[in-house]
């Protein structure tokens, strides 16, 4: 069942298109990810959901409701992390929520309480008195999150969750992420972190230049860029030469040297490694570690797009968005 339905979602600003023509949907209960690169039309996309930007044309489900002629409905269905937080310097992080819950219309009653459990739940229960501005910039991140879910939406977008944050803070929000979606809330991500979105999402659409390029499960995509088998033997160096030995026993396979004890194989079959194990054994070679080396999200990154994905880590810390 798609919780979110895109179909040629366009937007143009005076003759320039930042959006071409998009389709995707999204399915309740799941992570989807939305990658690409500055300029790429993520952050128009994700603004033309949430209601803050009207399409040119095109048309946008959620959960059934139109999200253009209803917006208002719709919001409150959805609830909405900014790459930039939208809360209150100078008021505390439990007024900032209770301020939240009162802009979705919960009742006044039900604020405090709600306001409370969130930030027991976030690891903030201790800070919840302090005005926001003294909070740490992980611990920022985990309000404006607390409060893009004070209503309980069915669908949360999370633009950019983890930019500017400590490692440790990031690791935190993450597993938030995952906590949330277990619990059933359905999760929109753009990130600029390609190894983010493949801990956390089950599928991913690809965005370049206002298209979208490539979208699948997250699995299936990194299976798509595997173009060889390939498995990797940690070795005990004994300066023993095995390339040219091993290509020779077994003609089918590529050998790859990286460094003087670690040797790649790599073969468009599958690699049985009894064989391997017992030549390196005969060999008097003494293996420290064999593993199945699988391709990275970064790879299918490079594939789809044809964009390097250093380019992308460049991108995080600076540039227009799109």
């Amino acid at each position: 069942m798609n919780i979110l339905e895109v179909n040629n979602l366009t937007k143009k600003f005076n003759g320039f298109t930042a959006v071409n023509g998009v389709s995707f949907s999204v399915e309740k209960g799941e992570i989807f990810g939305f990658l690409g690169p500055n300029g790429a039309g993520k952050t128009t996309t994700i603004n033309m959901l949430t209601g803050l930007a009207r399409p040119t044309s095109g048309s946008i489900k959620i959960a059934g409701e139109d999200g253009i002629k209803n917006i208002k409905k719709v919001q409150q269905l959805i609830g909405i992390v900014p790459d930039e937080s939208n809360l209150y310097d100078e008021m505390s992080g439990l007024d900032n929520l209770v301020f939240c819950a009162s802009l979705y219309g919960i009742d006044k009653n039900k604020r405090d309480n709600r306001a409370k459990q969130l930030l027991e739940e976030f690891g903030l229960g201790d800070t919840g008195q302090k005005p926001y501005k003294a909070y740490s910039k992980g611990m920022k991140r985990k309000l404006t999150i607390a409060a893009g879910i004070i209503h309980q939406p069915e669908i949360l977008f999370l633009d950019e969750p983890t930019t500017g944050i400590d490692v440790e803070s990031a690791r935190h929000i993450r597993k938030l992420i995952l906590s949330l979606n277990d619990s059933g809330t359905t999760i929109f991500l753009t990130t600029h972190y390609i190894e983010e979105a493949e801990r956390l999402c089950q599928r991913i659409g690809f965005i370049v230049d206002g298209e979208i390029v490539k979208i699948g499960k997250t699995s299936d995509l990194m299976q798509e860029a595997q173009k060889e088998n390939t498995v990797e033997f940690v070795l005990e160096n004994n300066g023993i030469p095995l390339k040219h030995s091993l290509i020779e026993t077994f003609p089918d396979i590529r050998v790859k040297t990286m460094g003087e004890n670690i040797v790649r194989i790599l073969s468009k079959d599958k690699i049985d490694l009894m064989p391997f194990m017992k030549y390196l054994d005969e060999k008097n070679v003494l293996v420290r570690e064999a593993r199945i080396i699988r391709p990275s999200l970064e790879e299918v990154f490079v594939k789809v797009t044809g964009i390097e994905a250093n380019n992308m880590k460049k991108e995080r810390n600076g540039g227009k968005k799109i």
